[in-house]
């Protein structure tokens, strides 16, 4: 028994341990199974993940587009906003359709013996003449004046330049056209004294005997006021509209010629004061075309732009001056010759058309040709011998009526 005792655990666990061997592998392979179950779900679930996450990249992905789209439109519909919000640059001149780059020069209306009867205006103009430089006169009827309440001024590119010495300044910084470029300092020197005499010694006595005798600037420059002016009135009552306001503003000269300190002396003083100036520039010149030799400078400029004030006056008015620069200082008169060849080549054209702007070349009428070579008629022209034919025929109509009207005359009698 006890044999038996001691063999039956033995026998009981050979069972069991055979039991486990055959359960063993079963279990594995489960569990394998299980493991790749497992694995295939996670992966499954990996893959889920990967395409909820590339899916939500791509949602985010396209929220930024749409945030970046709307925010670029945004950006597009303010600027458009903006541009439309900022108004056109707005230019205080009175050409405000202007061409790039040209100067419009406002000035005194032309005379039929001077382009200007104010020096300053005929200076700026002779200078733009001999810089070379693009510009344009503006016919304004004298009805504008600079914001200093001066003429002539300038305006270029949207811009008002006014004062001649500023006006000479600023284009011949801005062009580099500097007609004193080859003077040497001390010849620039003299050239400053010598404008500083004329443009605030010598003009003023020939303002002070424009102040004094209204009437003979008008004869003396055959002044046409209805053409200067723009208006129509009768020149009778023009002249003594002048003459009234003219006299009115003689008092006032009359201040401003004492406060300049010519105005305090006796006629006969002045005119003297004048024939000294005249005296000085006569021996500068001396036998040379220019003041400085051969090419004329901003001196011949001032010098001829007043000169020429003297020397263009009608000779049916006496002006002592005039005739002491004629008779004494003949080279003088030869350097305004000169300085008008040079720079008003259409002087002849100026006084007779009385064209501001006759340096500007005119388009020419376009002519038509007919069919045999010929040139075609306009439309003015046409309009006329249509005219004249329907006169002609209306005259015809009349001749008939008439002889018709006779014919039963006759045949009543």
């Amino acid at each position: 028994m006890a044999s038996e005792v001691s063999q039956t655990p033995v026998t009981e666990n050979k069972a069991a341990e055979e039991a486990a061997a055959v359960t063993k592998p079963e279990t594995t392979a489960t569990e394998s199974a299980t493991k790749e179950n497992n694995a295939e779900s996670n992966g499954a679930d990996t893959a889920n993940t990967q395409e909820k996450a590339s899916d939500d990249t791509k949602a985010s992905a396209a929220d930024d587009t749409k945030k970046d789209g709307g925010d670029n439109n945004a950006t597009i519909t303010a600027a458009a906003t903006n541009s439309k919000a900022e108004p056109a640059p707005k230019f205080n001149v009175h050409k405000t359709n202007f061409e790039k780059d040209v100067i419009y020069l406002y000035q005194f209306s032309r005379t039929p013996l001077l382009p200007s009867l104010s020096p300053y205006c005929l200076k700026v103009e002779t200078w733009l003449r001999l810089a070379g430089l693009k510009y344009e006169n503006v016919d304004h009827k004298m009805r504008f004046r600079s914001k200093k309440g001066q003429l002539p001024f300038i305006e270029l590119n949207g811009e008002e330049i006014a004062d001649s010495a500023i006006i000479i300044k600023e284009l011949s910084a801005r062009y580099e056209k500097n007609l004193d470029a080859a003077l040497t300092t001390e010849q620039r020197n003299v050239s400053y004294a010598m404008i500083a005499m004329l443009e605030n010694h010598l003009i003023w006595i020939i303002f002070y005997w424009r102040a004094k005798y209204p009437d003979n600037v008008l004869k003396g420059y055959k002044v046409n006021l209805q053409h200067a002016l723009g208006l129509r009135w009768p020149n009778s009552i023009l002249n003594f509209v002048f003459k009234f306001t003219f006299g009115r503003k003689w008092f006032q000269g009359s201040k401003k010629l004492k406060a300049h300190g010519i105005g305090v002396h006796s006629p006969e003083e002045i005119e003297e004061f004048g024939k000294n100036d005249l005296k000085v520039l006569s021996e500068m010149l001396d036998c040379k075309p220019f003041f400085f030799g051969d090419e004329p400078t901003t001196l011949d400029v001032v010098a001829f732009a007043i000169l020429s004030q003297l020397h263009y006056l009608s000779k049916d008015i006496t002006y002592p001056l005039r005739d002491f620069m004629t008779e004494k200082c003949p080279n003088l008169v030869g350097h305004v010759s000169r300085m008008k060849e040079r720079c008003f080549p259409d002087w002849d054209e100026i006084c007779t058309k009385l064209d501001l702007n006759a340096h500007i070349p005119k388009p020419e009428p376009e002519t038509k040709e007919g069919k045999e070579g010929e040139p075609e008629k306009s439309n003015e022209q046409e309009n006329d011998s249509d005219k004249n034919e329907k006169e002609l025929e209306k005259d015809k109509s009349n001749e008939k009526e008439i002889t018709e009207e006779n014919k039963e005359k006759e045949e009543t009698q």
